[in-house]
């Protein structure tokens, strides 16, 4: 059983800008915190320094972003957030001197992607250079005490009404819960 760190011993110090590099290229898979909205998952590339998401018809689904966003990197081994950083972001267009090194990097990491992907990009969808900065809000060591969870957003995919007919009614018991006594004889 491991003590509690001691609060008058100095912590080592987290190279915070290494670790966000490191989870942001091992994760396939963050959050983007939108002020007055929610936390939305966000597939992305992490290349100079910068990660790169697109959104649109075909591609995953986000809202409008504002200007700054908070970016939740998950840890790649636990699933659990490892850092909370503000980002600044900016839409790109296709005349953008940023936009070849977003669309290559998002192109090498697209599942079942087409031939028409850049040409749909660049017409129907909007590729986002996110760019984190600032001292981080929530780091190794230092994580807030809610859990963080939100609610469940909402839906018409739901089942919490109408339950389906089964022939013969529902069992009373399930199958494997029996007692060895329950049939009458011995088990």
């Amino acid at each position: 059983m491991t003590e509690p760190a001691d609060p008058t011993v100095e912590q080592p110090h987290v190279n915070v800008t290494a670790l966000f590099a490191e989870a942001a290229g091992k994760s396939g898979l963050l959050w983007v915190d939108v002020p007055g909205d929610r936390a939305w998952p966000a597939w992305h590339v992490w290349a100079d320094d910068t990660v790169f998401i697109v959104s649109g018809p075909g591609e995953q689904t986000l809202p409008w972003l504002p200007d700054e966003v908070t970016l939740i990197v998950r840890s790649k081994d636990t699933g659990g957030r490892l850092l909370t950083v503000h980002a600044t972001v900016r839409a790109l267009s296709p005349d953008d001197p940023q936009w070849e090194t977003a669309t290559e990097a998002l192109k090498g990491s697209r599942l079942n992607a087409t031939d028409d992907l850049l040409t749909r990009w660049s017409t129907e969808c909007t590729v986002r250079a996110l760019r984190p900065y600032g001292t981080p809000l929530e780091a190794p060591g230092h994580y807030r005490d809610t859990s963080g969870a939100a609610p469940v957003p909402p839906s018409e995919a739901t089942t919490t009404g109408w339950r389906p007919w089964h022939l013969g009614g529902r069992p009373l018991r399930r199958r494997g819960t029996r007692l060895p006594d329950d049939r009458g004889g011995a088990g």
